[in-house]
């Protein structure tokens, strides 16, 4: 068939302008349509369809197919019949790049520009918790050196360190930006490049304690708040491996004789007991003068946060390869009394260890209440938990929110610290590796439990304390060891996980 001339024209402007406002680049092959994945669209705003306002529709203003609906059966139609009229070895190409902006990119990067978009894991603005010269990038292990050096010199960057993660199947690097160039700006760049599978700040985690003192009660009232004499009779943690993720641990105390399985040191750094991580560790275990929530239960003592001062910090690359390392020694609950900012990489690590049967416990968070929700306790699979003093009330510098699971006392307890020593110290660090000692009971006495009904059992037996049911204080209230260890014996008809 011959087309007149001013049809050849109509045509050209039609196909012009349906090409023009699409929002991906298209380049038309033979006679079909290749169209390279972007960013997804913004989400309608009511009904169905791709971007449209409301009703189905791709684009469409009101309803099926848009307001305007015809138009696409027709622009379809010739469409199909001008490119059954191109050549197999001609293409299109709309001047556009595969964003649908500007010009294409170079013939070098079009494959890499072409890949599925991601949503970036750079900072948010004014966040200042993180490395301030530093990113953490995530490879797959099936990249060669060669590759990871040109990545490398492409983005001008200084390998620290790296470390493969059995957890998720990829290698992490800690890599330093030697000029003045922002985390956030070096994280979008490679957040483009297709070799890397994430890419993000090295944030920092603080551990979870207010100031010592060295007076106080050391009749360790906790232990009647949570029911332990009575819940020891039953199970005492029998070698149930419990992980501390924490600054160093004083392994030679003497509560805590015999009760360190193994050490793991996640920073590279001199080693130097440090008093929360062996606070935490002989509130679990503690065996001598002081009296742990599971005093039978065996530590891994993981070494993720360094003394800067009287306290300490972490970064993403110490807690997800200490994470990795006491899964893979045999780990049944991990003890997370730290927070900070939402973590992508740490985020994954936990969605791993949740799925292999560990129990994830973290404290709230001593930031008060007008804080957002902190990190670890604010993830899904994580066991949220908050403190209380001898009274039942919550600890001012509580973080509160709707992810508090239970709570346990954190107020004025004697704790251990390196050298043999006791001091009496608060926080919500303190509640939560009680909470874990728990949890180690409950194993001890029903090994095949798993973590949400571990979870249902601690929420369900809890004591509820302020307003009438679950509330963003107490979480489902007081945890009580004893009515939770005798709740293994009976079915958990429903875990009570919360709202999320």
């Amino acid at each position: 068939m011959t087309l007149q001339r001013p049809a050849l024209v109509c045509l050209a402007v039609l196909v012009t302008a349906v090409l023009a406002q699409s929002a991906t680049a298209q380049k038309l092959k033979s006679v079909g349509v290749s169209r390279p994945a972007a960013s997804a669209p913004p989400p309608a705003r009511s009904g169905g369809g791709n971007g449209g306002y409301r009703g189905g529709g791709d684009g469409g203003y009101r309803g099926g197919g848009g307001r305007f609906g015809g138009w696409g059966g027709v622009a379809t139609g010739v469409i199909g019949g001008v490119l059954s009229a191109i050549p197999p070895d001609r293409v299109i190409d709309d001047g556009m790049d595969d964003d649908g902006y500007g010009p294409p990119p170079p013939p070098a990067r079009r494959q890499a520009q072409s890949a599925p978009r991601r949503n970036s894991n750079a900072p948010p603005a004014g966040e200042r918790r993180l490395v301030p010269d530093e990113v953490v990038i995530e490879l797959r292990n099936s990249a060669t050196p060669a590759q990871i050096d040109a990545l490398q010199r492409r983005f001008r960057l200084a390998r620290i360190s790296s470390t493969p993660i059995a957890l998720t199947g990829t290698t992490f690097y800690r890599w330093r930006i030697p000029d003045r160039r922002s985390v956030a700006a070096v994280v979008r760049q490679l957040e483009s490049d297709r070799l890397v599978a994430s890419a993000q700040p090295n944030y920092r985690f603080t551990l979870q304690q207010t100031e010592a003192r060295s007076e106080g009660d050391p009749a360790q009232y906790e232990l009647a708040k949570l029911h332990l004499p009575q819940a020891h009779a039953l199970a005492k943690g029998g070698k149930v491996r419990v992980a501390v993720i924490d600054s160093a641990v004083d392994t030679a105390h003497p509560d805590l004789a015999g009760a360190i399985a193994d050490t793991f040191d996640a920073t590279g750094t001199p080693l130097e007991p440090h008093a929360h991580g062996t606070a935490i560790a002989a509130l679990i275990a503690g065996h001598g003068k002081l009296v742990g929530a599971a005093p039978e239960a065996s530590i891994l003592a993981v070494r993720a946060f360094d003394p800067k001062g009287g306290s300490a910090q972490g970064t993403t690359f110490a807690i997800v390869k200490g994470l990795d390392w006491a899964v893979a020694h045999q780990a049944r609950v991990i003890n997370m009394s730290f927070a900070g900012p939402a973590d992508p990489a740490i985020h994954r690590a936990l969605q791993a260890a949740h799925r292999k049967g560990i129990v994830l416990i973290a404290a709230a968070g001593n930031a008060g209440a007008k804080s957002p929700p902190l990190y670890p306790a604010a993830d899904a699979d994580v066991i949220a938990v908050t403190g209380t003093d001898a009274q039942d009330r919550l600890i001012t510098v509580a973080n509160r929110g709707r992810h508090i699971a239970v709570a346990a006392p954190g107020a004025d307890l004697l704790v251990a610290i390196p050298g043999g020593s006791y001091e009496v110290s608060s926080g919500t660090s303190y509640a939560a590796a009680e909470v874990s000692g728990i949890a180690a009971l409950l194993i001890e006495r029903k090994s095949e439990l798993k973590p949400e009904q571990i979870r249902g059992i601690l929420t369900g037996t809890a004591k509820d304390l302020g307003p009438k049911g679950r509330d963003p204080e107490f979480g489902a209230g007081l945890a009580d060891a004893y009515a939770a260890v005798n709740a293994t014996e009976t079915p958990v008809a429903r875990a009570n996980t919360g709202a999320r």
